[in-house]
C-alpha cells in the first residue's frame, strides 16, 4: 500500500467556527468547500483537516452522522512552545491546559476551538523513546 494523502475529518456543528478559529490561528489555508464541509490544509502539517456539519445526510457510516469531535485531540509538534504560546495568548486564544512537561520530556499546551475540538501544541525537551 501506498499512501498518498491524508486528512482527519471531525463533525462539528458549526464548521465556519472552526475552520475559522484554524485559519487565523494556525495558518491553515481553505482548499476547498461547499454547504456544511471544508477542507483545510498546511503544507508542513501532514494531512487536511475537514470539518463536517453534524448530520449531514452524506456522512457515512450513517450511524455515525449525528456524533460530534468529541474525546480526541489534534496535537502538532512545533520548535519553540513558549513562544506558540505567548503567540496565542497575544492574539487572545483562551489556553484551555496550561504549559506542562511531563517526565518523558513532552511539553505542552493546550487550546479549544468554538466546537469544543481540543488542539494541543507540543515540544519534545528530550527525544521520545521509540
Amino acid at each position: 500500500m501506498q499512501i498518498t494523502a491524508s486528512a482527519i475529518s471531525l463533525n462539528v456543528d458549526d464548521v465556519t467556527a472552526s475552520a475559522t478559529f484554524v485559519k487565523q490561528h494556525f495558518g491553515f489555508s481553505e482548499e476547498m468547500s461547499a454547504d456544511g464541509f471544508v477542507s483545510l490544509s498546511r503544507q508542513d502539517a501532514g494531512f487536511n483537516l475537514i470539518f463536517l456539519r453534524t448530520g449531514l445526510e452524506s456522512f457515512k457510516p450513517s450511524h455515525m452522522r449525528g456524533h460530534r469531535a468529541d474525546g480526541l485531540l489534534i496535537a502538532f509538534v512545533v520548535d519553540d512552545i513558549d513562544t506558540e504560546y505567548a503567540r496565542l495568548q497575544a492574539e487572545g486564544v483562551t489556553i484551555t491546559t496550561a504549559i506542562e512537561t511531563e517526565p518523558w520530556g513532552e511539553r505542552f499546551f493546550q487550546v479549544t476551538d468554538p466546537n469544543g475540538v481540543v488542539l494541543q501544541l507540543v515540544q519534545w525537551m528530550t527525544e521520545p523513546a521509540s
